[in-house]
């Protein structure tokens, strides 16, 4: 490719500073998004919460023998519980504490910054 072409090139693609900016917002609004998606309070509740709920049936259809293994402690049971317990922490902890929005990048204006 020559170098005429190259900049023949360019100038079709040419940005003005609002289309930039609005791009920018645009991410930075995904971003944010993204970072309560994937929060790892709500992945390691969830699955705490999921695994509990399996091990606590688990643990309410043990029978007497399997029981009788652990020395007469229903383990299953147990430990199915504080796996609830704890993913309802985790998720209780997400819903009164959740991830704050990103501050605006330095010397913009909050009203700007905005979408």
């Amino acid at each position: 490719m020559s170098e005429h072409s190259r900049r023949h090139e360019h100038e079709h693609f040419h940005y003005s500073e609002e289309d930039v900016q609005r791009e920018v917002t645009e991410l930075e609004g995904k971003s944010a998004t993204a970072a309560r998606i994937f929060d790892l309070r709500r992945i390691i509740g969830g699955l705490f919460v999921l695994y509990g709920v399996i091990v606590t049936i688990t643990g309410i259809t043990d029978s007497q023998a399997e029981i009788d293994k652990a020395q007469g402690i229903n383990i299953n049971l147990w430990t199915g519980i504080g796996m609830l317990l704890l993913g309802i922490f985790f998720l209780v902890w997400l819903k009164l504490r959740p991830t704050p929005p990103p501050l605006p990048p330095e010397g913009v204006p909050e009203e700007e910054h905005r979408p």
